[in-house]
């Protein structure tokens, strides 16, 4: 379906007319499309890298996750701030406010893609060696030559996913889903080519990467730049106002506190790894093993999230431009809308990772060695015990940064990263040692899901009351 409106402001009009089911079919599409897209950039690099060098290669772009993670964190920090207020300004009518947040957003990404660069480039070993190898490990190499080469592109990553998502709230869905093909189109040609043609290895990867990430932001940047969009790029006439960095911060920060957490656990479950990997695998290399079915496991789990994300985005402009205009009877159709979306797609994922692990992995280590083998599909069918429960819980905590209460938001975001999950970790590790590290995830999951729902069943009474019976 065509993005192109009859006027400038049809795109956004049509948030608060259109039929429900047809909005969220119209924008959650191109979002789970972009999304999912999105996601190979980092999955294709595991694919070919799996393939292409060796199962230990994967454990090093495993070490370096945590760090790529806080970079997206601070993308969703500018970019789902500055999409939020974007929406909710233009559904109150506010065009020229909204304007000013998409100029915002440009310079807060570029200015922190560019200090995320230096800071560590320059402290790059230090900051390798907190990653949670265990001693003497070889995936680390492999992580020091993949993640020195991706730093450079650090800028265009920022820019084109945190561009991404304030096209989207001006009602252009496919524009981001095209930017997203763009972007993982060509890291799919290049990554064969630099693995396999020109044996770069590891480093071939993360060229790879860096080149396909420059094209996505120049088409994102390109059309924000242009006359076809609802609100424009306008470098010259900006002017820079610390009250709405503040409301963009406040916006996206329950989005980049998620991420921001997402990544220490990520540090915990590779320091885990190191530390009770080869007792419970009983290899020497049991730590880097671990790491790669760690990995390989995760790359899964993500491409079965990506879609709910990608409702959640595709939701967010409708429930934004919704309840800032005080329609309150279509938020609460959008909100139950999507929720059953995504937990139909869990529910999907789960089946296939419980009933096709072997497979699954394969994708990754077809020539696996039997200690991979033996845990990483274990692994998969314990921590996806409760994935049906996700989409709920991903779509809900998002729900109230819409209502005006990011805190609550936060909160729950973290409930499953952190309040529950880091503890579950801890704990079960000591007594029960690697299997207990993975057991954590589903009880944090559980623990998410119970608190979530008891949020939202108020949240959902006070939202009926306002809407019209």
């Amino acid at each position: 379906m065509s993005d192109t409106p009859t006027t400038h402001m049809d795109a956004a009009d049509r948030l608060g007319t259109e039929k429900i089911g047809k909005l969220l079919l119209r924008f959650s599409i191109p979002a789970i499309t972009g999304m999912i897209v999105n996601a190979l950039y980092n999955v294709v690099d595991r694919i070919f890298v799996g393939r292409g060098v060796n199962e230990v290669a994967l454990g090093g772009l495993s070490l370096v996750l945590p760090l790529m993670t806080i970079t997206m964190s601070f993308s969703m920090l500018f970019g789902i701030g500055a999409a939020n207020m974007i929406s909710m300004r233009l559904g109150q009518g506010r065009r020229d406010e909204a304007e000013n947040a998409l100029n915002h957003c440009f310079w807060l990404l570029i200015g922190m893609g560019i200090i995320l660069m230096a800071v560590e480039l320059a402290l790059l070993d230090p900051i390798l060696s907190l990653l949670g190898a265990q001693e003497g490990s070889t995936a680390l190499s492999y992580a020091r030559s993949y993640y020195r080469i991706i730093l450079f592109g650090q800028v265009f990553l920022l820019v084109g996913f945190g561009f991404s998502h304030c096209t989207r709230a001006q009602g252009f869905p496919t524009i981001t889903m095209l930017s997203m093909f763009i972007g993982a189109g060509m890291n799919m040609i290049l990554d064969p080519i630099f693995i396999f043609v020109f044996h770069w290895g590891v480093e071939g990867a993360a060229w790879a990467t860096i080149i396909s990430q420059l094209a996505a932001a120049i088409w994102i940047l390109s059309f924000n730049f242009s006359k076809k969009a609802v609100i424009r790029l306008r470098l010259k006439t900006f002017k820079p106002s610390l009250n709405i960095v503040g409301q963009i911060m406040v916006f996206g920060s329950a989005q980049f506190f998620l991420q921001f957490v997402m990544s220490a656990v990520q540090l915990l479950y590779n320091s885990t790894m190191g530390w009770y990997g080869v007792e419970a695998l009983g290899v020497a290399n049991g730590g880097d093993i671990a790491l790669s079915g760690m990995n390989i496991n995760g790359s899964i789990l993500m491409l079965i999230l990506m879609p709910i994300f990608g409702i959640n985005q595709g939701a967010q402009p409708i429930l934004g431009y919704n309840y800032g205009a005080k329609k309150y009877h279509r938020v609460l159709r959008a909100y139950l809308a999507a929720t059953a979306a995504a937990t139909a797609i869990a529910t999907l994922g789960f089946i296939l990772a419980e009933l096709f692990p072997v497979q699954l992995i394969r994708l990754f280590a077809p020539n696996g060695s039997p200690a991979l083998m033996r845990f990483a599909p274990w692994a998969m069918r314990v921590m996806m015990i409760m994935l049906p429960l996700n989409g709920f819980q991903i779509v809900s905590s998002n729900f109230f940064v819409v209502t005006g209460r990011p805190k609550t938001s936060i909160v729950l975001s973290l409930m499953r990263q952190c309040i529950a999950l880091i503890p579950c970790i801890l704990i079960f590790s000591r007594i029960w040692g690697l299997w207990g590290a993975i057991a954590a995830t589903p009880v944090a999951d559980g623990v998410a899901f119970l608190f979530t729902g008891i949020m939202i069943i108020f949240e959902l009474k006070k939202l009926r009351s306002h809407a019209p019976q």
